[in-house]
Formats: C-alpha cells, sequence, structure tokens
C-alpha cells in the first residue's frame, strides 16, 4: 500500500459517519495515526487570527491558543508564509531565538517539537496543519512525505464541508468560529477606542490578555460585553 492509500484509509476511517462540525478532529486523529507525533491540530487563518478547527487533544488546542494569543510561533509563520516551518527543538538556540515566548510556553507545556504544513494550494495558505513531539527530533524523509500526503487530504476534505447553516452547521457555525468573530468585532472597538490600525489593535488585545494570563477569545467578549475598555495607560 502506498503513503496516499495508506493516508486516505486512515483519515476515511476517522472521518466516516461523524458530522461536518466533528472532520477536522477526526482529521487530527488520524493524523497521530500517522506519524510518532504526540497531537495535532489543524487551523484556518484570517487577518493574523487563527481560526482553530479540530485537535487530537487539549494540549494540541492549547497550543493552537497559544499562537493566537502571542501573534507569533511556527504555525502562524507557515500560515504567513505558505511553507512549512519545522521547530525541532523548541529547547535549543535556534528555535528560542526565533519566538522566545512560544518556546518558553511550549516546553513549559512539555512540548519539545512543532511541525507545521500550509493548508492550500500551492498558491494560497488557507491554514496550517499543526503537529507535534513531547521531545525534540526531526521528521525522517518518509515522514515528511507522508505529511505533505496528509496536508493535501486534508485540504481536500476541508474545502469539501459544508460551512454555516445551509449546509447543516460546519465548522463556521462552530463555538471557535464565532470566537474569530468576536475577537474581529474586537478588534474594531480598540480601533475606535485607541485611534490605531487593526494590526496595532490585534497586537494590543494580544498583549493584554498575555499580560493577564488570559486568552485572546476572553478578552474580545469582555470588551464586547462593555466590561472592558482598553484605553491608554
Amino acid at each position: 500500500m502506498g503513503v496516499g492509500d495508506r493516508v486516505s484509509e486512515v483519515v476515511a476511517e476517522e472521518t466516516r459517519g461523524v458530522a461536518p462540525g466533528e472532520v477536522p478532529g477526526g482529521l487530527c486523529v488520524a493524523a497521530v495515526r500517522l506519524f510518532p507525533v504526540a497531537g495535532a491540530g489543524v487551523a484556518l487563518y484570517g487577518a493574523g487570527v487563527p481560526l482553530p478547527l479540530g485537535a487530537s487533544g487539549v494540549r494540541a488546542a492549547e497550543l493552537m491558543e497559544l499562537e493566537g494569543t502571542l501573534g507569533d510561533g511556527p504555525c502562524l509563520e507557515a500560515a504567513r508564509t505558505g511553507a512549512a516551518v519545522f521547530a525541532t527543538d523548541l529547547s535549543g538556540a535556534r528555535d528560542t531565538a526565533r519566538w522566545p515566548l512560544y518556546a518558553h510556553q511550549a516546553t513549559a507545556a512539555g512540548v519539545g517539537a512543532v511541525y507545521a504544513l500550509p493548508l492550500g494550494d500551492g498558491t494560497v495558505c488557507v491554514g496550517t496543519l499543526d503537529l507535534h513531539r513531547d521531545t525534540p527530533g526531526e521528521l525522517a524523509a518518509g515522514e515528511v512525505r507522508t505529511a505533505w500526503s496528509v496536508a493535501g487530504v486534508m485540504t481536500a476534505a476541508l474545502v469539501a464541508l459544508p460551512f454555516g447553516e445551509e449546509g447543516g452547521g460546519g465548522p463556521w457555525s462552530s463555538p471557535q468560529a464565532t470566537d474569530h468573530d468576536q475577537i474581529h468585532q474586537a478588534v474594531g472597538m480598540v480601533m475606535a477606542q485607541r485611534g490605531v490600525g487593526p494590526e496595532t489593535a490585534l497586537d494590543l488585545l494580544r498583549g493584554h490578555a498575555f499580560a493577564r494570563g488570559r486568552t485572546v477569545p476572553a478578552v474580545a467578549r469582555e470588551l464586547l460585553a462593555r466590561r472592558l475598555r482598553l484605553d491608554p495607560d
């Protein structure tokens, strides 16, 4: 059985008969079966903010949330560049120099390496497949080929999903998608309150969340409920 056939078989087993909103999570479970990794997540990206669609477990979900709060990390870099980004030793000098805060937080959570692959058609990156290991290390050449095959199958599966109410409730109607919409609304509020552009407003949201050990969606909800203002110091 070839790599592509094996990938298709495992993905089919993990997604057969599940509701559209559960497909991304099934894809992540399939990825963990196909690789010597501890976890996997899949996220779409828009305006610099990740929209987590599914994860194989709690830690994989927390890693995506961490990058959303910090605005930095290997998965966000893969989304921005459209190229694979492998952080093979998050405790080593090279990776800590690239992402100081992210590397510190990730290693504190027991993550040794992260492998992020872009999802798309080669010209447009719509998201990432995020794999992580407990220990540092590189992917073997065969594992890299399998990773790209998985990314291709994931892209096709996500594109085929029915999104929104007309399609029966897909990932865009998930709680994560609601968080994404609220972040964009909160960015608009900060722009109005502080007289800044969207990138600066998003940085202010992230900075407030990180300084208080909170998530960006949680801070966005407080802003929208008028329980918080990010006024100048």
